[in-house]
């Protein structure tokens, strides 16, 4: 299926169902009164995200969608059936704005859990409700409400633990495929990856991550050089980047370059993607020998001035690999410990001051 990450589409919730004007007719009950019953509500739009979705293609071609309408009263005061809700499936990830306004409407950042992006409009009251001392005879009854009706847009943006980066051929999609059940496109030439790829890390002891392979960068992919920022956004939902090298060049000063020439499209974009956790992968390391890639991560650590972690790895024989995602799962973990720290150290705040 083709990937796509963007669409509009429209919604329209269901009306509700009208009041019902009835007056009780029955033999020995000759006032009996008014016994209309209410409409129904409309029905609502929720979006949910399903698991295994990763693109809104479907999207291009159902632009419309409709709920259910609630149904009219009747007499002997019974009610119209509420409209059915519809639930439309979207991957995990999507962003919804209102199409017109821009205003974020949600986010779909957690399996079964229900956006709703149209209300059901509210029923109809039948004449019953309108029965007073003084008027015990009311023909007054009123309308169901339309539901509301909007165009919303969706924005697919990835969510993953780890994201890679890198150069075209960096070798980031044979390391998807070697550490996880993914099995992206391989080949020997540059853009191989169309599109980002997911990929689940089994650690072992019920402990994984999500990892997400973004298309290649070039310089000028801030200004739409090579597949341009298309992807760059998805990197901004990971938590811990993972910026992939070719050690192959064994050339220091090539290798620099490469990581600063990353460096800049990412600050181009957007300088807060610049301020996440970076880890330097140095890939390819079965193509020279042992010592003069370690020469060579020594004199890159010095030439950039380098804080974050640096690995040596060879995806393709799985070398450092295991090293590599073990040392993930143990820095993801400890973000995981520090956000509940912060949590609940609000959350008693929060009760202090009651």
């Amino acid at each position: 299926m083709k990937f796509v990450d963007e669409a509009t589409i429209r919604v329209i919730a269901g009306k509700g169902g009208n009041g019902c004007l009835s007056f009780l007719r029955e033999k020995y009950r000759p006032k009996g009164g008014p016994d209309g019953g209410d409409g129904g509500d409309g029905g609502s739009i929720y979006l949910s995200a399903k698991s295994g979705l990763n693109t809104l293609a479907d999207f291009r071609l159902t632009r419309l969608y409709r709920a259910k309408n609630g149904e009219g009263g009747a007499g002997r005061d019974r009610f119209g059936k509420k409209g059915k809700d519809l639930v439309i499936d979207v991957p995990l990830g999507t962003v919804v704005r209102d199409a017109d306004t821009e205003e974020l409407i949600g986010d779909v950042t957690r399996i079964g859990q229900p956006l709703l992006v149209a209300r059901g409009g509210r029923h109809g009251l039948g004449n019953a409700n309108f029965k007073t001392s003084t008027n015990r005879a009311p023909r007054r009854v009123t309308v169901g409400k339309p539901g509301d009706e909007r165009a919303i847009r969706l924005e697919l943006k990835v969510l993953a633990d780890v994201g890679l980066l890198g150069l075209p051929n960096a070798g980031k999609s044979t390391f998807l495929s070697a550490v996880s059940h993914a099995r992206p496109k391989i080949a020997d030439y540059p853009f191989t990856t169309l599109y980002p790829q997911l990929g689940m890390v089994d650690v072992g002891h019920s402990n994984g991550f999500t990892l997400a392979d973004i298309p290649g960068l070039v310089e000028g992919a801030a200004q739409g050089t090579g597949l341009g920022i298309r992807f760059l956004k998805h990197l901004k939902r990971t938590r811990i980047l993972l910026h992939f090298v070719d050690i192959a060049p064994v050339d220091e000063k090539s290798l620099s370059s490469a990581v600063r020439e990353i460096e800049s499209e990412m600050a181009n974009f957007d300088p807060l993607l610049s301020n996440k956790a970076r880890w330097l992968v140095l890939n390819k390391t079965d193509t020279i020998a042992a010592e003069q890639a370690s020469d060579i991560k020594n004199c890159l650590i010095n030439d950039l001035d380098w804080k974050g972690p640096v690995y040596l790895v060879s995806a393709a024989t799985g070398a450092g690999c295991a090293r590599l995602v073990n040392d993930l799962m143990e820095a993801l973990m400890e973000m995981d410990a520090q956000q509940r720290v912060v949590v609940e150290s609000e959350g008693f705040g929060l009760e202090g001051k009651g």
